[in-house]
């Protein structure tokens, strides 16, 4: 069992900057990061492959977002740059053990969230 704990989330202006970090204690074959806003559905933002460092990124945060992990922390990093106000939401560290598609119900283990707000 993966338990997965972010942090780094907060407020900010538009246009500012925020790196979320998801401590894990087990690696996982894919890891990503997903978010929800309030009445929408919850979607994938980015994914990396554990071990190749191969990153797929949704439309919506491509060349403002970028995932890394860093195994011998056992951590995850999601940095944000050039944030829009539509970028607000719950940010989720997830875990995939089988896939690598950016899917919610893909995910194996979820981590707690870390709220994102941007103004």
């Amino acid at each position: 069992h993966v338990q997965l704990v972010e942090s780094g989330g907060g407020s900010v202006q538009a246009g500012g900057s925020l790196r979320l970090s998801c401590v894990y204690t087990d690696s996982a074959f894919c890891m990503g990061w997903f978010r929800q806003a309030p009445g929408k559905e919850r979607e994938g933002v980015a994914r990396i492959y554990t071990g190749i460092d191969s990153t797929y990124y949704a439309d919506s945060v491509k060349g403002r977002f970028a995932i890394s992990q860093d195994n011998a922390k056992n951590t995850m990093y999601l940095q944000m740059n050039s944030l829009k106000p539509e970028d607000t939401a719950m940010y989720y560290c997830a875990a995939f053990r089988w896939s690598c598609r950016l899917v919610a119900s893909d995910v194996d283990y979820w981590g707690q969230g870390t709220q994102v707000t941007v103004s």
